[in-house]
């Protein structure tokens, strides 16, 4: 039995090192901090893959996709089928070290207008698209701080885990946001809205109500700034936790923790469901 138990910690030890070293481009002993490529026609997606970094996405006018690297670690920047891949690894042994500063600077075309696929380990990401339009932008976060302000996007999809999130200017058709728990704030929203919140706090300021919403709320808090003129037509259905309205509502009624209201024409649907937790409507 002993032999086993040894055995698998061998398997598991050497599948952790390959993790780490081989990924099909070597092992990452000093690497490459800088990459660039070129995005053609068919390229449909940017792919981004990074943690433990210091990330800026810098939109501008060029051709290419170019990335740098300043710190330990090594670069990866490449073309795989439709999409151009920007990722960073991590020196071998290295991974345990957060004390590390890295900082990775990633240089886009501003007319780029297909998909954009981040996901962020660990870390922090600023990412300014004032000058971009694009088609799908989906963020998937670990951990770590994220910035984005000033974008424009068709779909928009959130999937975080922890972590810190800020969000400033989203003009979107649908937005999707699934948070486990960490803080996401968004200002200046536009668009129809769909959230799942497993725990954490989830704040959205909406300078304009235009389509629909639906919130499902199992843990934490969630606090929906709406404008005055909205209209809404509020459906509230609470197994237990609180649900607050600042909006004086007409055809108001309560049954079996069903909260039903109407603010001026009613024109949009807000449905919002709680199992546990505090929603603010205001």
């Amino acid at each position: 039995m002993k032999r086993i138990v040894i055995f698998l910690l061998i398997i598991t030890g050497l599948y952790i090192v390959l993790n780490h070293t081989f990924q099909f481009d070597g092992f990452v002993f000093g690497g490459s901090k800088n990459g660039r490529a070129t995005l053609s026609k068919t390229i449909d997606t940017i792919e981004i893959n990074v943690g433990s970094v210091r990330t800026t996405i810098i939109p501008e006018d060029r051709n290419d996709v170019e990335a740098v690297l300043t710190g330990k670690g090594s670069l990866i920047v490449k073309e795989t089928g439709n999409s151009i891949v920007v990722e960073t690894k991590r020196k071998m042994f290295n991974w345990f070290s957060f004390s590390e500063k890295r900082q990775l600077k990633i240089y886009v075309p501003e007319d780029f207008n297909r998909d954009m696929n981040i996901q962020i380990g660990s870390g922090s990401l600023n990412f300014s698209g004032q000058s971009m339009k694009l088609s799908h932008l989906s963020l998937d976060i670990g951990s770590g701080n994220v910035k984005i302000d000033h974008l424009e996007v068709n779909e928009f999809t959130h999937d975080g885990s922890s972590g810190n999130v800020e969000i400033d200017t989203l003009i979107t058709k649908t937005g999707t946001f699934d948070l486990s728990s960490g803080n996401l704030d968004i200002n200046h929203f536009t668009g129809a809205l769909e959230a799942d919140v497993s725990s954490g706090k989830f704040s959205v300021q909406m300078d304009k109500l235009n389509d629909s919403i639906d919130i499902d709320l199992s843990s934490g808090d969630v606090n929906l700034d709406l404008p005055d003129d909205a209209d809404f037509n509020l459906k509230d259905k609470v197994s237990s936790g609180n649900i607050s309205s600042d909006f004086p509502l007409t055809t108001k009624g309560t049954d079996n923790n069903n909260l039903k209201g109407t603010h001026g024409s009613g024109k949009h649907e807000i449905n919002v469901s709680v199992s546990s937790g505090d929603v603010k409507i205001f």
